[in-house]
């Protein structure tokens, strides 16, 4: 393991600056610029702090355990159905959001964003995430390839949206006839953001339906091998087999420890309220973060001819939350943007790191937005595909009237349209190459 100006470096992990042609962002701020802005120790994990806000989080669910158990075994509650049902769905929302930011610690684990200790880092990952049923190890690195490759629609392997074609032929119209289609009428809508809340993550996790097949590492297989459980599948090198066994395992280990509780509980009714509610929130905000983190009519998508590093990890959008986006869930919706340009960066520094490149990146930086039901609205109304947009590129600054139009300064803009079928698999290979202006 190398340590440099920016912290430890994990083996493998791919810097930033190793992937940008020419550094810069609309020629005008280099990933150099940006992490000179930032002050040094922003990099530098604090075991203090990282342990100290595990214990927090740690502390914070056995006190809603607890609680839910005291006040179940009251006299009140038991007595009561309407109250007994308030009791147990306050619990699950409230333990779910306590979770999610335990998740979040993993996520920065899998950073190396929770301590300088690489052992360390995936010791503390692999548990938190195996006990809410994420594989850690299968989970970093497609989340790390995520990461490299951000809104690059041939690379990246989260929420790549359709190009013309193949939008087209996911809703049974006409390629001629797209911007004659309508939209979701507003229970349709509902419905489809429903379905993805509840069971988006666990599908995902299942058959990596967000990505496009030229993103996998092993092209051609099977539907049924891009599961993030398959040791040897699409998504991993042959030498990651033992890492995503390890992964299956811990997951396996979590299924074991709950039938147990189900037997000490003797009712699965309890089991349902005390962990699968909760868990069941935290693949909701989870879903609901990167989904709206990542779709936005205002966020651009690049070609493999117009993608940079800078260009691809600034294409996101910061989102206010709240309390619950800065305290319980750790600056995760908050401070993206610096999530992505530096991933190493812990959550607790995310903000002080915010306020120091935000004012560089000019167009390049989004806005805040918010965290709201109407936002999912708007991200499955308007981005349903993209396309070239010249007047969004010009507006955007990519371009200016009169200059010579490069494939490299042209970004793919989200379109709205109705909603496709639900997914239940990768995109076919054929689809993703769908040509320009198709």
């Amino acid at each position: 393991m190398e340590k440099g100006r920016t912290g430890f470096q994990t083996q493998g992990e791919v810097h930033p600056t190793e992937l940008v042609e020419g550094g810069h962002i609309n020629k005008e701020i280099s990933v150099r610029e940006l992490r000179n802005a930032i002050p040094d120790y922003c990099f530098q994990p604090s075991l203090f702090w990282s342990i100290f806000y595990l214990l927090r989080d740690l502390t914070y669910s056995a006190i809603l355990l607890a609680t839910l158990f005291y006040l179940l075994s009251s006299h009140i509650v038991q007595s009561s159905s309407p109250l007994y049902y308030t009791v147990v769905n306050i619990y699950g929302i409230c333990q779910g959001i306590v979770w999610t930011g335990l998740w979040v610690i993993a996520h920065d684990c899998g950073h190396s964003g929770f301590s300088t200790s690489g052992i360390l880092n995936d010791v503390v990952g692999f548990t938190l995430h195996s006990a809410l049923l994420a594989p850690y190890f299968s989970w970093k690195s497609t989340h790390r390839r995520h990461h490299i490759y951000a809104n690059h629609v041939e690379k990246d392997l989260n929420y790549v949206p359709p190009r013309r074609a193949e939008y087209a032929k996911k809703i049974g119209h006409a390629v001629e006839v797209l911007d004659e289609v309508g939209q979701d009428a507003p229970l349709v809508l509902f419905l489809r953001i429903l379905l993805q809340q509840t069971i988006g993550w666990n599908w995902y996790i299942l058959s990596n339906i967000t990505c496009p097949p030229s993103a996998v590492i092993k092209q051609g297989m099977s539907v049924w091998r891009h599961s993030h459980f398959d040791p040897w599948g699409a998504l991993f090198r042959d030498s990651e087999a033992i890492a995503i066994i390890m992964s299956d395992l811990g997951c396996l280990a979590t299924i074991a420890v709950l039938y147990h509780l189900y037997g000490v509980f003797g009712s699965f009714e309890t089991l349902f309220w005390v962990y699968i509610v909760p868990w069941t929130w935290v693949n909701h905000w989870i879903v609901m973060i990167t989904y709206l983190h990542h779709t936005h009519p205002s966020v651009p998508k690049y070609t493999s001819k117009s993608w940079t590093f800078l260009r691809g990890a600034t294409a996101t959008i910061d989102r206010d939350f709240g309390i619950i986006g800065t305290h319980f869930l750790h600056h995760i919706s908050s401070d993206h943007v610096t999530h992505h340009l530096f991933s190493r960066i812990p959550h607790y520094y995310s903000p002080i790191a915010s306020r120091a490149i935000i004012p560089l990146l000019g167009k390049h930086y989004h806005g805040r937005g918010k965290f709201r039901y109407e936002d999912l609205q708007i991200a499955f109304r308007d981005c349903q595909w993209v396309e070239k947009d010249a007047d969004k590129d010009k507006e955007f600054g990519l371009r200016s009237d009169g200059d010579i139009v490069r494939d490299c300064d042209e970004a793919l803009w989200y379109r709205g349209g109705v909603s496709p079928a639900p997914e239940y698999r990768m995109r076919e290979s054929h689809d993703v190459s769908a040509k320009e202006g198709q």
